[in-house]
């Protein structure tokens, strides 16, 4: 046989040489990684739980889920097990920040403004709405009494003007 024959042969090979050995190299991190579990590291099972181990024997782990909920889980079902900081971040939202306070900006920028201003401002705007007040939610009440007795025949005469409203059903096809 041509070496040109073989050289398929062996690229083949050679690929699942190292797909193989790859495969083994994450089997084994994963190993290692569930071997460094302890009570108290933050976890996230293959299934998405986040939970905090408890005891960890040979081949399970007890984990606690929350107030009086404990799950007992195989090793293997363990994904990842996470940094204080993260499994802090991803569970309780808090975020561990690394600059100082006085780099933070605030959410509103009104404490970025002087105060004598924000207090100009702030009289400027209640002289403003206490010179015109308008209620939207209020009639204008008649002026005479007269047209408070003209005002339920009026009422009746419209709705004597629109049509009946029905459920549906119409007696014309009947």
């Amino acid at each position: 046989m041509s070496p040109l024959t073989l050289l398929p042969l062996i690229v083949l090979i050679g690929a699942m040489f190292l797909m193989t050995r790859s495969a083994k190299k994450k089997q084994q991190q994963a190993t290692d990684m569930r071997s460094q579990m302890q009570p108290g590291s933050g976890v996230r099972t293959i299934g998405g739980m986040y939970a905090t181990v408890k005891e960890v024997s040979e081949d399970t782990v007890l984990l606690d889920a929350g107030p009086g909920v404990e799950l007992l889980f195989a090793k293997n079902a363990i994904g990842a097990v996470l940094t204080d900081d993260e499994y802090n971040r991803i569970v309780h939202g808090i975020e561990h920040d690394l600059k100082s306070d006085s780099d933070v900006v605030p959410d509103d920028a009104s404490s970025l403004t002087d105060s004598a201003d924000a207090d100009e401002t702030a009289d400027e705007a209640a002289a403003a709405s206490d010179e015109k007040s308008v209620d939207l939610g209020k009639k204008d009440e008649p002026a005479q009494a007269g047209e408070k007795a003209a005002e339920p025949e009026a009422q009746q005469a419209e709705a004597d003007e629109e049509p009946e409203k029905t459920d549906g059903d119409s007696d014309a096809k009947k």
